[in-house]
Order: C-alpha cells, then sequence, then structure tokens
C-alpha cells in the first residue's frame, strides 16, 4: 500500500514538473524581442503561400493516411501532413507540398464524380478514393521515417479549461501562460483559415486576376483562439500598369457605392451557396454596417464572414498584432481577461447591448498603455516612413509605424501578469466611465464627444464609437463584475499568498464575501469603529474602503 501511495506521488511529481517545464519552455519562447519582430505583411505572405502549395482531403480514417500520402507523394515532394477529426467519423489530411506547380499537378490529375447531379468544381478540397488494394492502408507512425513533418489528431474544438492543469501551478502568471498556450489558435487553425480564403480567391481568378481573399481579425491578429469565426475580405491587389504594353484589357467602371457592395455580397452568396463545396447554411446580411456574406465552412467546421473591400478592418488587424507582439505579457492578459468575461457572461456569441471581445482587448491595451508597457498609437503614427502610408479607398487613414523594432525602446514596466491582472481589475473597477471616453490613439482618456454607456475611440475610424453597442444595464455589470474580480483576486491572495485563475472563472460567491465583511466587521468594532454592511458596498466610500471591498 505504502508503495503505490509513493509510486503514485513520484508520478504525480513528474507530472507537475513536466508541466512546470513546458510553462517555462513557453515563457522563454514567448518574452517577444522586438529584433526579432516579423513584419505583418511578411506574415500574410507566408501563409497565403503555404495555402497555394496545400490540398484538404478528406479520408475515411486515420489509417489512410500512409496510403494518401504514397498517392501524393507521386505529384511531388511533400513538406507537412496534419490530420484531425470533425465531428462523427469526419477524417481529414490537410497536405502541404514543397513547390505550388506540385499542386497544380494534382488537382489537373484529379477527377470529378460522374453525376448529373454534381457541379464539377476546381477547388482545393477533394476526398481520397478508397484503393481496390488495402495493403498498404495503415496507421502512419514514426516507423515510417519518412521526411515529412506529420501531426496527427489535431485539435480543432477549444479545450475545456478545467482540464489543461492550471490547478497544478502555483503561479498565477504561469497559469496565464498556460491557458495562451492551451487555447491560442494553432498552426492548423491558421492554415486551414488560409486555405479557406484560397478556396473563394481561385473560385474567382478566371474573372477577377487581381482579386485576393485575406483573413482579417482574430484570425491573423494574435489575439485568435482555437474554434474562432473566420473574417475574410474580398479585396483588389494594386495594379501596376504596363506601359510597354498596347494591349490593354477592356473593362466596366463601377462604383463603390453601398449599393454595389450590397450587390457584389448577393451574387457571392449565390457563388458560395451554388457551387462551392463545403460551403452551407448561406446568409447574405447586407442592411449591416459592413455588409457581409455568413456562411460555415464544413470541411473545416467554422464560421465565416465575408465581406468586401473593407481595407479598414485589414488595417486594424495589423495594429492589434503590432500590439500583441510587442511584449509578452500583452497576449496572456488579454485572452485572461476575455476568458473571465466569458465564463462569468458577461460576453455572448450571438451580437447584442453587451461588451464584446474587441471592445475588451482595447481596454487591456489601454491599461497597458498606462503601465507604459506598449506605446500609444500616435508615437506609431509619428514614426512612421513614407513605406507605412496607408489611405483607404474611403479616404481613412491608416498610417503608422509597421516595423516596431525601429523604436529601439526598452519597456521599464516589469511587473508580472498576476500584479497587471490585478491592476486590470482595479483600474477599471474605479474607473468614471460616465464621464471619460478612452483613446488608443493618445493613450489617454478624453471627454466623451457624445453619451454611451461605454465610449472607446476607434483607433482608425477616430469618429466613431467601437462600443456604442453596450446598453446601460450591461455596462453596470460590468462594473460590478470588475470589482467583484479584484475582490476575489485580493481577499485569496490576502489569506493564501497564491491564487487559482479558475476561481476567478468561477464568478462571485456572494456568501465567502458575506463572510469576510463580517470578519472585517467585527474586526472594526472591536477597534471602537461603527460601520455597516451598506457602508462597504456604497459608491461614494473612500478608496480605503473600496481596497476591502
Amino acid at each position: 500500500m505504502n508503495k503505490t501511495c509513493s509510486l503514485r506521488r513520484l508520478c504525480n511529481l513528474h507530472e507537475y514538473l513536466i508541466k512546470q517545464h513546458r510553462v517555462i519552455r513557453y515563457k522563454s519562447n514567448t518574452c517577444n524581442d522586438l529584433n526579432s519582430f516579423v513584419l505583418y505583411d511578411k506574415f500574410i505572405c507566408e501563409r497565403r503561400s503555404q495555402s497555394k502549395c496545400s490540398v484538404l482531403v478528406q479520408v475515411s480514417s486515420e489509417n489512410s493516411i500512409s496510403d494518401l500520402y504514397s498517392y501524393c507523394s507521386k505529384f511531388g515532394s511533400i513538406k507537412n501532413i496534419f490530420h484531425y477529426q470533425l465531428a462523427g467519423s469526419n477524417h481529414f489530411v490537410l497536405t502541404e507540398f514543397e513547390d505550388q506547380s506540385a499542386v497544380n499537378t494534382l488537382l489537373d490529375q484529379s477527377t470529378h464524380v460522374k453525376d448529373s447531379n454534381v457541379i464539377a468544381v476546381r477547388s482545393p478540397f477533394l476526398w481520397f478514393r478508397s484503393s481496390a488494394s488495402k495493403k498498404n492502408s495503415k496507421l502512419l507512425s514514426t516507423d515510417d521515417k519518412l521526411n515529412i513533418s506529420f501531426q496527427t489528431n489535431q485539435t480543432m474544438i477549444e479545450p475545456n479549461i478545467k482540464n489543461i492543469g492550471l490547478e497544478k501551478l502555483d503561479s498565477l502568471s504561469d497559469q496565464m501562460l498556460l491557458l495562451l498556450k492551451c487555447t491560442q489558435l494553432n498552426d492548423i487553425g491558421t492554415r486551414l483559415r488560409f486555405l479557406t480564403a484560397m478556396q473563394i480567391e481561385n473560385s474567382l481568378k478566371g474573372i477577377f486576376p487581381l482579386s485576393k481573399v485575406l483573413p482579417f481579425g482574430s484570425s491573423v491578429n494574435s489575439f485568435g483562439k482555437i474554434g474562432s469565426d473566420i473574417d475574410l475580405v474580398l479585396m483588389d491587389s494594386e495594379i501596376k500598369e504596363n506601359k510597354t504594353s498596347r494591349l490593354i484589357y477592356h473593362g466596366k467602371c463601377v462604383s463603390n457605392s453601398r449599393t454595389q457592395i450590397q450587390r457584389n455580397i448577393e451574387i457571392l452568396g449565390d457563388l458560395l451557396q451554388l457551387f462551392l463545396p463545403g460551403c452551407s447554411r448561406v446568409k447574405r446580411i447586407s442592411q449591416a454596417r459592413v455588409p457581409i456574406v455568413k456562411y460555415s465552412q464544413d470541411f473545416v467546421g467554422v464560421e465565416c464572414d465575408l465581406a468586401v473591400s473593407n481595407e479598414t478592418a485589414v488595417n486594424m488587424s495589423e495594429l492589434l498584432y503590432i500590439f500583441g507582439n510587442f511584449d509578452y505579457r500583452v497576449r496572456p492578459l488579454v485572452f485572461t481577461v476575455k476568458m473571465w468575461a466569458r465564463e462569468i457572461n458577461l460576453t455572448n456569441d450571438t451580437p447584442g447591448r453587451w461588451i464584446t471581445n474587441f471592445s475588451l482587448t482595447l481596454l487591456v491595451l489601454f491599461y497597458l498603455q498606462q503601465e507604459k508597457i506598449i506605446p500609444d498609437i500616435q508615437t506609431l503614427v509619428k514614426q512612421a516612413s513614407n513605406s507605412d502610408v496607408r489611405i483607404t479607398n474611403e479616404g481613412i487613414n491608416c498610417t503608422f509605424l509597421r516595423d516596431v523594432s525601429k523604436l529601439h525602446k526598452d519597456v521599464e514596466n516589469k511587473k508580472t501578469l498576476d500584479q497587471l491582472l490585478l491592476g486590470f481589475f482595479e483600474y477599471f473597477a474605479t474607473f468614471d466611465f460616465n464621464t471619460n471616453a478612452i483613446s488608443l490613439n493618445f493613450g489617454k482618456t478624453i471627454n466623451k464627444p457624445e453619451y454611451s454607456a461605454l465610449y472607446i475611440v476607434n483607433p482608425l475610424e477616430v469618429h466613431f464609437n467601437v462600443s456604442k453597442n453596450i446598453s446601460s444595464e450591461e455596462m453596470e455589470r460590468f462594473r460590478i463584475e470588475l470589482r467583484n474580480a479584484a475582490w476575489i483576486m485580493e481577499s485569496s491572495l490576502l489569506n493564501t499568498n497564491s491564487f487559482n485563475l479558475l476561481d476567478l472563472f468561477k464568478g462571485f460567491d456572494v456568501n465567502k464575501k458575506n463572510q469576510i465583511v463580517f470578519e472585517i466587521q467585527h474586526q472594526i468594532k472591536n477597534s471602537n469603529r461603527l460601520v455597516t454592511v451598506k457602508d462597504l458596498f456604497d459608491d461614494s466610500q473612500t478608496q480605503e474602503d473600496k481596497r476591502l471591498t
């Protein structure tokens, strides 16, 4: 019995040390060095290149992977293979070749089903027909000694945060890093997003050779999580006129009016619904401020929003990408705050009057500006060069420094993640939302231009409030939850000098707080100082009393 207990303790210790090692190793990899900063354009270019060299193949099971590898190797050298499974028994293999020509050859050699009800479409989404001979079908393993990167059973669904081992880490900062590691958008998720965009782009290339479809938003701004929706935009590449050519394409003049964009949305909706494989549940939302087509890509297992010529959103993605990679503490803090808001039902997947993840991200970034960890946007604007100038077709100035490694500015703030998390809750728990608007452009508050429960100036379209949707009731609930979160963290750290992140996600325990308030009242009573429970929760209380609550 004693040997069994000792063995169990050794196993638990071994598992704990492995988890600690992973977090420490991840932490060392996330300590951003601006000298190694990867430009957003380079990141997009590399991911687009990967998608052009890739195909997605549906197979009957894992056992078909080695057979698929052997078959596809006839068309060119394979660089990477990723396997994942969606609901049911739908297995897919993302296969990346070394060269795009191999993909072209493979698609040329692929066939269509002889069925009058099936429209023949050229697409990077294929399915693998079973061979008459099954002798080559086996589960791919390390024994095959293939010169490729092979990854099976890739995660496509966000894991349950209760099962990732947060409770095994003593340090709150390490818990936040682990949360980021387990829930952030992974490599295959990013690859599939760019391949989804490439499917639409390829379908339009015949008639629109200069068009491109780009992911934007959380898919590329470094704040995306596993299973999040895909935001896509159809854009035209800049035309480079060949002055030496005497032959010029005929074309039609069209306006960039809202009516024209709405008509384009209707046409794109028809294309997705009628012709492109895997696209289902298509909805055209042409009356929105930014008209979109919503649809599901069943082979990837995600929801997609497709817009037309939304240049501002693309530039916004780059701005957030810069901030997310500016300091290693930015993304873990954003992920933790967004997870907290989701777990206590402050946010909702359905658009409405509640605070959004985008607004929460901007609030965290604004707080980090107060801590002098990231710069204000005006600093990036002033440092911009001629190559950084971006003016959209709508006349919106999106000029800011793209290569932030040129700033060469050391961050003096060395606060840990747990200090910053508590600081975020305390800062906004006492923030005057009634009169102040938040401006990331200047890194400080300004007077509200107009009434709104929460006013966050759009960093690029500065005349818009990105949080205009939030109601007064939801804003008040947000303020209450900020104070509750600060209370939970402070009371736990005060009593045990440690904190479990899962306790924060459980929300507010009224009974526990009442017990602590009773103990505080008892202590104050013994010191001949009169106080009531109402005083402890009165909004007009002093800063000292607020720290008690």
